[in-house]
């Protein structure tokens, strides 16, 4: 028997980082809501839902039982059609968890940075020009009194 040259490597797995087990009853309820029959393999819900949203019945189908896509952007095209904000589906099917997300809406605060980091970061090391730029940084930083003291004029 003459022995196949063809090479097969296995496919690149872009599993989702989390498991989603619940994501197919929760699309099954959301389809549910919005007035999609899914009582049975031949009510049409599945079918007209497909159509409706662009998304292809097999995907529909895979997505109902658990099967993520590799593609977030098909994420995108199920929010739109269910109604449902992107950020919620990307959680609901495990792609990044509510804690990111959160930190996403809501990024660490980083502290301000002195006039000597931004001196460096800017690259200014002629000694004239830094001393002049931290001058001016200085300045204009610096709190306005609320007294009226220290006003240059009125």
């Amino acid at each position: 028997m003459k022995e196949s040259k063809r090479r097969t490597t296995p496919a690149p797995s872009h599993e989702s980082p989390r498991p989603a087990d619940d994501f197919g009853a929760w699309l099954a309820q959301r389809l549910t809501a919005l007035g999609y029959d899914l009582s049975g393999p031949r009510s049409g819900g599945k079918s007209r839902f497909a159509e409706d949203s662009g998304i292809s019945p097999s995907t529909v189908g895979r997505l109902l039982r658990n099967e993520m896509p590799t593609d977030p952007r098909l994420l995108r095209t199920l929010a739109e059609a269910i109604r449902e904000p992107y950020p919620v589906v990307l959680v609901r099917a495990g792609f990044i968890t509510a804690e990111e997300l959160a930190g996403a809406r809501a990024p660490e605060t980083k502290q301000p940075i002195t006039p000597d980091q931004a001196a460096d970061e800017l690259g200014i090391d002629d000694p004239v020009e830094r001393h002049l730029f931290l001058t001016m940084t200085r300045t204009m930083v610096r709190p306005t009194p609320t007294d009226g003291e220290g006003r240059l004029a009125d």
